[in-house]
């Protein structure tokens, strides 16, 4: 199996500043605003932009660990937070890869029931794969590969760092 790296640290990084700012020029006109990551990688990448955003911006930042059977992702949506906490309050849903738009399609749908101020999705890759109609509103990079390939996001102690596998 052959290994690419497709974003190193740095470059990771930059992506998630550039992400904080987006959503900082989105949001701008509210108070507070609620990061819902996926969980596993998708919430680690929302507690960085989360990071970045409260280094940006005035913004009350609240996170919230989103879970799901990524095998089964009809399976009921869980949430850290009520639905009371995140009610009338922008939200930006976070994954790190969207793929088929699978995982992220059934988060969407479990916080459409409930009335949002801002409903916005961020991922750090988007691989242009999708089965569902569903768009990443803010993404670190757009990548065309085949079905055989397979994109991970690694965050480690050591570094975090993107890679393309075959």
């Amino acid at each position: 199996m052959s290994q690419n790296i497709i974003l190193t640290q740095t470059e990771i990084d930059h992506k998630i500043k550039r992400i904080a700012y987006q959503i900082y020029e989105t949001y701008v006109d509210e108070k507070e605003i609620v990061i819902a990551g996926i969980a596993q990688n998708g919430f680690i990448l929302a507690q960085k932009i989360a990071d970045a955003l409260q280094l940006i911006s005035p913004l009350k930042v609240s996170l919230c660990e989103v879970k799901l059977n990524k095998q089964q992702p009809h399976l009921p949506v869980t949430t850290s937070m009520t639905a009371q906490e995140y009610e009338n309050k922008g939200l930006v849903l976070v994954d790190d890869v969207l793929n088929s738009g699978s995982t992220l399609v059934y988060g969407v749908k479990h916080f459409l029931e409930v009335p949002l101020g801002k409903f916005k999705t961020a991922v750090l890759i988007d691989r242009n794969h999708k089965k569902y109609p569903v768009k990443a509103d803010f993404k670190g990079i757009s990548l065309s590969t085949s079905m055989q390939e397979h994109v991970q996001v690694v965050f480690a102690e050591s570094g975090d760092y993107a890679c393309l596998t075959y």
